[in-house]
C-alpha cells in the first residue's frame, strides 16, 4: 500500500487517530511497523511470534490511542515503549508457562522437557541454592532476583535503586564466584 505523504506531520496524525482516523492509522502500521518488528524481533528472537505480537501491538494501539500524551513523549517513543513491553511480557509468559509436564512421587516433583524427554533437575536438589547462599549478600540478593526471579538487569536496577553498571558488574562477580565455589 502507499503511503500517504499528505500525513507528514506528527501533529496532523495524532489529530487524525484521535479522531479513530482508519486511513491515518493504515499509515501509522506502514510508517511505523518496519521499526516496531524489528525491535520485538530483537526481543524474541523468532520471527513469527514477532509477527503475531506485532498484530496484537498495533491492536493495543488503537485501544490506547488516547492514552498517548505528547506531553511525556513523541509518538514513536510511545509506540516502542508498547512494542517493547509486549514482547517482554510475551517472554515472561513463556517463562511461567512449564515447557513440560510436571510429575510427582512421594518425595519429588519432576518437571519434564517433552521437547527432549528429560527432567529437569529441581535447584534445590542439586544444590545450587545451597552455593548460591555463600554468596556476599548484596550479590546473592542479584543472583536471586535475575537467576530465579526473573527479572531482568535493569529492572534489579530499579528494583535495588543502583546504577545499572553496578548492577551488570555485581552479577559477574556473583557469577565468576559462583564458578570457583562449585569447582570447590
Amino acid at each position: 500500500m502507499k503511503r500517504q505523504s499528505s500525513l507528514v506531520s506528527e501533529d496532523v496524525l495524532i489529530e487524525k487517530l484521535a479522531r479513530r482516523d482508519k486511513q491515518a492509522f493504515q499509515w501509522l502500521y506502514d510508517q511505523y511497523s518496519p521499526a516496531l518488528y524489528g525491535v520485538v524481533l530483537r526481543i524474541v528472537r523468532e520471527e513469527e511470534q514477532a509477527q503475531d505480537l506485532l498484530q496484537d501491538i498495533f491492536v493495543k494501539i488503537w485501544k490506547s490511542l488516547d492514552a498517548y500524551d505528547a506531553s511525556k513523549g513523541r509518538l514513536f517513543t510511545w509506540l516502542l515503549n508498547i512494542a517493547r513491553n509486549t514482547a517482554i511480557d510475551s517472554l515472561r509468559a513463556r517463562k511461567t508457562q512449564p515447557s513440560g509436564a510436571i510429575r510427582t512421587d512421594d518425595e519429588n516433583v519432576h518437571i519434564v522437557d517433552r521437547q527432549h524427554n528429560t527432567e529437569q533437575p529441581n535447584p534445590e536438589h542439586i544444590g545450587i541454592r545451597e552455593v548460591v547462599d555463600q554468596l556476599r549478600p548484596d550479590r546473592k540478593q542479584l543472583i536471586d532476583l535475575v537467576y530465579f526471579g526473573g527479572y531482568t538487569h535493569e529492572e534489579a536496577a530499579d528494583e535495588l535503586k543502583l546504577p545499572l553498571g553496578t548492577v551488570k558488574t555485581r552479577v559477574r562477580a556473583a557469577l565468576q564466584e559462583l564458578k570457583q565455589l562449585f569447582k570447590s
